[in-house]
C-alpha cells in the first residue's frame, strides 16, 4: 500500500532526530581524500556510510577502483516498480586555515538554525537525504533502490570511470538522483539542469638553473616569478573576460541574479568590479572562467634575495556546457605556449578533465520530482538553474546510462559557503529536502 503524504511527513518527522544525529556522527570524520591527508579517515566515512545503509534494509558492500573506497547498497525493486539509484559522495574537502572558522570544522555546531562544520552540506547531507527517505518507508519502499556514495568526488573522482565499469549491472538504474547541488535560495527549491565542466591543469615556467642574486644579476636577468605573472596576465582581458580563443560560450539563462544579493553571496569587497558581461548567471552557468588557484614560490617571510629560477601555479578552468574538456585543454596550452614570455621555458600538466553537461528536465520522473518538491515547500515550484561548479559523475552518468532520467537535486544554499570556512547546512532546508525525496520514491512508483 503506497504511503499518503501525510504519513511520509510524519515518518520524515519522526526520522529526522536520529537523521541529524547520524549526520553530526559523519561531519566527525575528516575524509579528505586528497594527497597529504590520512585516508584512513575516508575508510572510516565509507564503512560509517556502509553501516546506515545497512540498517535501511540494503545490500551494502565497500569498493574501490584504484582510489578511494565507494559504497554501494541495493535493495530490489517490487515487481513492475522502477528502479532509482540516489547519488552522494562522502569526501569533503580541506578545512584549510583552521583560524578562519568559528570553531572546530570536524565538530558540528548548530547556530540560527544551520549546522556548521566541514561536509555539513557538502555532501554529507545528501547522503543522510537518502537515508532518511529509506527509513521513511522502512519495509514499504515501493521502488528499488540503489545508493551509490562516492568516496573521491571532491578529488576529481579519479577513479568513476572504472568504479563504473567494474559496476555496471549492480548500478543499473531507471532513474539517477545526484544529490549535490544547491537551491536557489532559501524557501525557493531547484532543479539543476546545466553543469560546467573543467580543466586543472598545472603551469610552471623556469628561466634559471638555481636561484641567483638579484643586485648582481637583476635587470637583464628574467625572474621566473615575474615570467609567470606575466603570463597568468594573459589569460583575461581588461574587462576580465577569459582571453583563450578557442573555449565555448552561450547564453541561455532566462533568469538572473539582482547584483547586490549576487555580491553579498559571494562575499565581493566593495568596490570591486564584476568581471565579464551578460547576465551575471550566464557568465556563471554558460561562460568559460579560468582562476589561479595557487602559486608555488619563496614566502615573502622567508624570501632570499635572490632572483626565482621556476615558478608554478594551478589553473582552474571551468567550461560552458557544450565544451569539450580534451580540446579545451590544448586550445588553453596552445594560448600558453604563444604568450610565454622572454624565451622562458614552458610546462603545462593536466591534473583533471571533466565534462560539461545539459539535462533535458522532461518526463516522467521530472513530473515526479516537481510534484514532490512543490509539496515539501508548501507550494513552490522548482527554479531550473545551472551551475557553475561541477559533478564528474553526472556526464559520466549520461555516457554510461543514456536511457536514464537523471535529476540533480538541491542540497545546499546559496549562504552554506560550501568549500570554505565555517561551511553550513539550513536545517529547515534540509528537512524539506528529506521529505521530497521520500514523496519523489512515492511518486516515481505510481
Amino acid at each position: 500500500m503506497t504511503l499518503a503524504d501525510e504519513d511520509l511527513r510524519d515518518a520524515i518527522r519522526r526520522e529526522l532526530p536520529r537523521v541529524r544525529a547520524d549526520l553530526e556522527r559523519l561531519i566527525r570524520i575528516p575524509g579528505v581524500a586528497f594527497d597529504g591527508f590520512d585516508h584512513a579517515h575516508v575508510e572510516r566515512s565509507a564503512h560509517a556510510v556502509a553501516e546506515l545503509l545497512r540498517d535501511c534494509g540494503l545490500d551494502v558492500h565497500v569498493t574501490r577502483a584504484d582510489g578511494q573506497p565507494a559504497v554501494i547498497g541495493r535493495r530490489s525493486a517490487p515487481p513492475g516498480a522502477p528502479t532509482v539509484l540516489l547519488y552522494a559522495h562522502h569526501d569533503v574537502q580541506p578545512a584549510g586555515d583552521p583560524m578562519l572558522w568559528d570553531g572546530d570544522p570536524f565538530e558540528p555546531v548548530e547556530r540560527d538554525g544551520r549546522l556548521y562544520g566541514r561536509g555539513a552540506a557538502d555532501d554529507k547531507a545528501g547522503v543522510m537525504a537518502h537515508v532518511a527517505a529509506l527509513r521513511a518507508f522502512g519495509d514499504r519502499l515501493p521502488v528499488g533502490v540503489v545508493v551509490f556514495v562516492e568516496g573521491e568526488e571532491e578529488y576529481g573522482s579519479g577513479s568513476l570511470d572504472r568504479l563504473l565499469e567494474l559496476n555496471v549491472e549492480l548500478l543499473h538504474a531507471d532513474v539517477i538522483v545526484v544529490a549535490d547541488s544547491d537551491n536557489w535560495d532559501i524557501g525557493r527549491p531547484a532543479l539543476t539542469v546545466s553543469l560546467r565542466g573543467v580543466v586543472s591543469c598545472f603551469v610552471e615556467v623556469a628561466t634559471l638553473h638555481n636561484a641567483v642574486h638579484s643586485g648582481m644579476f637583476g635587470g637583464p636577468v628574467p625572474d621566473a616569478l615575474t615570467a609567470l605573472a606575466r603570463l597568468l596576465s594573459t589569460l583575461h582581458n581588461e574587462n576580465g573576460e577569459v582571453a583563450v580563443d578557442g573555449l565555448t560560450r552561450s547564453e541561455q539563462s532566462t533568469t538572473d541574479w539582482a547584483e547586490d544579493r549576487f555580491r553579498r553571496e559571494a562575499g565581493v569587497l566593495d568596490g570591486i568590479i564584476l568581471l565579464g558581461g551578460g547576465r551575471l548567471t550566464d557568465r556563471v552557468w554558460n561562460q568559460p572562467a579560468i582562476a589561479v588557484l595557487g602559486i608555488d614560490a619563496p614566502r615573502t617571510g622567508e624570501a632570499p634575495n635572490a632572483l626565482v629560477p621556476r615558478a608554478r601555479a594551478k589553473l582552474s578552468v571551468r567550461l560552458a556546457p557544450g565544451d569539450n574538456p580534451q580540446t579545451a585543454y590544448a586550445a588553453l596550452r596552445e594560448h600558453l605556449e604563444k604568450h610565454v614570455p622572454w624565451g622562458a621555458h614552458l610546462s603545462v600538466i593536466a591534473e583533471s578533465l571533466g565534462s560539461p553537461c545539459r539535462i533535458d528536465p522532461t518526463g516522467p520522473a521530472y513530473d515526479a520530482a516537481r510534484s514532490a518538491i512543490i509539496e515539501a515547500w508548501d507550494g513552490t515550484a522548482p527554479v531550473e538553474i545551472g551551475i557553475g561548479g561541477s559533478i564528474p559523475c553526472v556526464a559520466t552518468f549520461q555516457q554510461r546510462y543514456p536511457a536514464a532520467a537523471i535529476l540533480v537535486t538541491g542540497i545546499e544554499d546559496p549562504y552554506c559557503a560550501a568549500h570554505g570556512p565555517n561551511e553550513s547546512l539550513h536545517l529547515g532546508e534540509f528537512a524539506r529536502t528529506c521529505l521530497a525525496e521520500a514523496l519523489f520514491l512515492r511518486n516515481l512508483a505510481g
